[in-house]
């Protein structure tokens, strides 16, 4: 019964979930990339969990680059 309500929607579930991971890398990286977070104190503990897919991230929205300038990753 899952594959007969979930298949049909598989790709929509899948974007959506890449666009809740760009939220969340925004989120967590916002006040390295310049933008000021009120809650940059809390955010600053997950910057471990995002580094893995850090490099994929970037190049996905269309920086060939690393934005940052003490992360070199290309």
């Amino acid at each position: 019964m899952h594959e007969f309500y979930v298949g049909p929607y598989r790709q929509m579930f899948l974007s959506e979930k890449r666009s809740e991971d760009d939220l969340f890398m925004i989120v967590v990286l916002g006040e390295a990339l310049g933008v000021p977070d009120p809650a940059a104190f809390y955010s600053a503990e997950l910057m471990p969990a995002v580094w893995d897919d850090f490099h994929a991230w970037h190049r996905r929205i269309g920086i060939p680059d690393s934005p940052l300038d003490h992360i070199a990753c290309c």
